[in-house]
């Protein structure tokens, strides 16, 4: 950290978004990336420089986690950090990739 540098991109008129969404194991993790990176790309309010990212972050217990990261202005932030989520859950349903989600097992006696 002594010899880095750090980047205030909020002063910049940037700031990032980060949000976490995790795939069914079953997920193609190149197709996953690429659905998601669409999501990102297409809203009015994601700039462009710096570049989204999405990368995988985690092998959870019942999910394969992505790290979705967009940047935008400070005043667009809100509106970009809950559309990242919305927009993500319409893009995997439309490509057919599951969200996983826990199951409720009721035994009766």
């Amino acid at each position: 950290m002594a010899n880095g540098n750090i980047v205030n991109y909020t002063a910049e008129g940037k700031i990032r978004v980060d949000v976490v969404i995790g795939v069914d194991y079953n997920s193609d993790i190149k197709r996953t990336k690429a659905v998601l990176m669409e999501a990102l790309s297409s809203h009015p309010s994601v700039l462009k420089n710096p570049q989204p990212f999405v990368g995988v972050s985690e092998l959870a217990d019942s999910s394969i986690n992505f790290v979705v990261r967009p940047y935008c202005k400070p005043e667009d932030y809100w509106q970009v950090y809950f559309d990242t989520y919305e927009n993500a859950k319409l893009a995997l349903d439309k490509a057919g990739i599951e969200i996983p989600y826990p199951h409720m097992v009721h035994i009766s006696q």
